[in-house]
């Protein structure tokens, strides 16, 4: 069996390709943007295609010869997100039709059409409906809810609220009904949809026990062993709602209100087909879904997280931007005496949990600000607290570029007049440390000035640290 895998480095796309390379009964081809992201020791088996969906002649290389393609692509990071993923659909299902594949799984969003929906929920929903569209290509539409699982969006807005909050004052859409699913259930469906034997196109809704988000965030504290009191006030709004979520939660603002105007729907199962077709999966209760994802996060064991590509530009060549950069704040510190193993253990160990060395209260008055004007802030952390790869969120940072023992680039994700990136590189027994500005207009430059003082400090303190840690470990 020849099976394509669009959105693998995604949040399911990547635990979905996990179980897709155990399989010895397929042959597993990635289409994706970016070859380097994939780790070349992982992938080595591995057929891999670079391109988009937007791209028709890419597409025909990606789906030649396959029999089974999975869609998990969306374009939510655009601002013109719905026209750009119907166009994407469209293609794809075009294309898929002219390569004779027989079937596409598709992972969508649970609900349906009325006035409450979302704009969010209504591009699933009209994505689901075009790769539906072409009979000669079966389409199987898994449609999800709310999904709990280690760096789900859903689980970090539930864990961050139910962790910091005592008290929480909430929208009156708490009351809202969904039916949850563990992540895990979600890649059980996706898995099997491989062998289904029906052949009319099929909508399969799935889910576990009905809860309002209310009584998931009840269910949550006591998986988490608090005590929480919610009192919801019909009075909130969604932008209030949204600044709340983005304050206390690791998603930025445009996710939060995206996830709050989809408060108002029900998301509930309409049909019994998981149950008819899919007779060996038996959901996992809410809170029992909500301890496995802590043990996983509690045991560094998180495959992805739901900001493993957010953002707009980061990944892609970063070199000639780099070396257009108007503004630079180097330091370099002799590591002649120090394994570079250690050193480099060192400077990708920032970040997250682990800080920032002696300035942290700095780096979080800087990440606060970014939440307040709508940024992603410093409250993502880290997937993994000694471990990086390209992909990775590391608090407002994206990681762009690693090379073992030797390179470490990220690239500033939060509110900028400009262009920014931070690289940690070991070089003739040196560990060089450089930040890199690329101003957009006059204020560009105001707020590179106006930051050097403080630069100075912080930067400086930062390569002595990672070196003083690297001699110590």
């Amino acid at each position: 069996m020849n099976v394509l895998l669009t959105g693998s480095n995604g949040y399911i796309g990547r635990r979905l390709k996990q179980k897709l390379i155990e399989k010895e009964d397929i042959n597993l081809r990635l289409f994706v943007r970016d070859k380097k992201i994939l780790s070349s020791k992982k992938h080595k088996n591995i057929e891999v295609v670079e391109g988009d969906t937007f791209d028709k002649e890419k597409l025909k290389i990606a789906l030649k010869d396959i029999d089974i393609a999975y869609y998990l692509v969306h374009s939510l990071n655009n601002e013109n997100y719905k026209e750009l993923d119907k166009i994407s659909a469209q293609n794809f299902i075009d294309i898929a039709k002219e390569c004779g594949v027989k079937r596409v799984i598709y992972l969508g969003g649970l609900g349906v059409k009325n006035e409450n929906t979302s704009e969010h929920l209504l591009s699933r929903l009209e994505t689901g409906e075009i790769l539906s569209s072409r009979k000669e290509v079966q389409n199987i539409w898994i449609r999800a809810g709310v999904i709990i699982g280690s760096g789900s969006t859903s689980f970090e807005i539930i864990r961050n609220l139910t962790e910091k909050l005592p008290i929480m004052t909430t929208p009156k859409w708490v009351e809202t009904k969904a039916q949850p699913i563990g992540v895990d259930d979600v890649i059980a469906y996706l898995l099997e949809s491989l062998y289904i034997k029906e052949k009319d196109n099929l909508v399969v809704d799935i889910g576990s026990e009905q809860l309002t988000y209310k009584e998931m965030m009840l269910q949550s504290a006591k998986a988490l062993g608090l005590k929480r009191v919610i009192i919801p006030l019909p009075f909130l709004t969604i932008n209030i709602s949204s600044y709340w979520l983005n304050l206390f939660t690791p998603v930025p603002f445009g996710v939060a209100k995206a996830l709050i105007e989809g408060l108002k729907s029900e998301v509930i199962i309409q049909n019994d087909n998981a149950k008819k077709y899919y007779p060996n999966i038996i959901p996992t209760k809410f809170i029992d879904a909500v301890k496995q994802a802590v043990v996983v996060i509690q045991q560094n064991q998180v495959i992805s997280r739901w900001s493993d590509n957010l953002g707009k530009d980061w990944n892609k060549d970063h070199s000639k931007e780099i070396a257009d950069a108007i503004f630079l704040d180097r330091k370099e510190f002799d590591i002649s005496n120090i394994p570079k193993e250690k050193v480099y253990a060192s400077f990708i160990s920032i970040g997250g949990k682990n800080g920032w060395f002696e300035f942290d209260f700095l780096w979080e008055i800087r990440g606060f600000i970014d939440k307040m004007i709508g940024g992603v802030g410093l409250k993502r952390g880290r997937r993994d607290q000694y471990n990086l790869r390209i992909g990775d969120s590391l608090d407002f940072w994206k990681v762009v570029d690693i090379k073992k023992n030797e390179r470490l680039l990220l690239f500033a994700q939060m509110k900028l007049p400009g262009r920014a990136w931070l690289e940690f590189k070991i070089k003739d027994n040196k560990l060089i440390q450089t930040a890199y500005y690329y101003p957009k207009g006059l204020f560009g430059r105001i707020y590179w000035y106006s930051l050097v003082p403080i630069h100075y400090f912080v930067f400086k303190n930062m390569i002595s640290n990672i070196v003083k840690k690297a001699k110590s470990s």
